[in-house]
């Protein structure tokens, strides 16, 4: 399953690793967009705990369906 979890503020991207190798996003408006595949509920939550730990407010968290021609689109998100 992709996750896209937004995050409120920006995160350097030396922190890719920590996060199981998620891509970061920084967006215009300021927060952080982590996505990828998580493999299961269980590194779900695990990654929600990084977050908790780093202190930085939690905007959302999205299962997203996949493109196969772009796995880390959403179809709601091609243009």
């Amino acid at each position: 399953m992709v996750y896209q979890i937004r995050l409120k503020g920006h995160l350097d991207g030396q922190w890719t690793d920590w996060f199981d190798g998620l891509t970061i996003t920084l967006e215009e408006d300021g927060n952080t967009l982590l996505s990828g595949p998580v493999v299961d509920q269980a590194a779900l939550h695990g990654l929600l705990k990084k977050v908790r730990d780093l202190g930085m407010p939690l905007v959302s968290v999205v299962q997203v369906q996949i493109d196969e021609t772009n796995p880390y689109c959403s179809k709601k998100e091609k243009k």
